[in-house]
């Protein structure tokens, strides 16, 4: 797993986006308290059930690549010329 650049900000924009796609999705709703790992893992969980996204192996199902997998769908939604890209 090569790391992406500016993959922090990746993964935080994917949790965003992510979190409204979740909502509009009907899934449920996040709290303000809810820890970063528990929405990475749903956001995972339902973008693989949608088929958004192809899962991971599962031996590889763990949060480290979660994330990963997060921030890599996100940097090829956003557009070329978005910042974080740079």
């Amino acid at each position: 797993m090569k790391k992406l650049k500016n993959e922090g900000p990746l993964l935080k924009e994917a949790i965003r986006v992510g979190s409204r796609y979740f909502e509009k999705r009907g899934a449920g709703k996040f709290e303000a308290t809810d820890h970063v790992d528990l929405k990475v893992r749903a956001i995972y969980l339902l973008l693989v059930k949608d088929k958004v996204i192809q899962p991971l192996a599962s031996q590889d199902e763990d949060l480290p690549n979660m994330r990963h997998k997060l921030a890599l769908w996100i940097a090829k939604n956003l557009p070329d010329d978005h910042e974080l890209l740079q």
